[in-house]
């Protein structure tokens, strides 16, 4: 079964992130990096605002 191409897109993108780097417990003598500890978090709102413009350029 194949995904729709929006839905398909934004779990490329977050992919994208995973690859980068995953949190493992017991790493927590380095920084953080906010790309692969909060890569979810961010794709999450970054699609939140983009649906959110989008509804406010359909409303005007």
């Amino acid at each position: 079964m194949q995904t729709p191409g929006a839905i398909s897109a934004i779990v490329r993108w977050v992919d994208r992130f995973e690859e980068r780097g995953v949190y493992v417990p017991g790493e927590d003598n380095r920084a953080i990096s906010p790309w692969r500890d909060y890569g979810w978090t961010i794709a999450a709102w970054l699609v939140a605002v983009g649906m959110l413009l989008v509804f406010f350029a359909m409303a005007s």
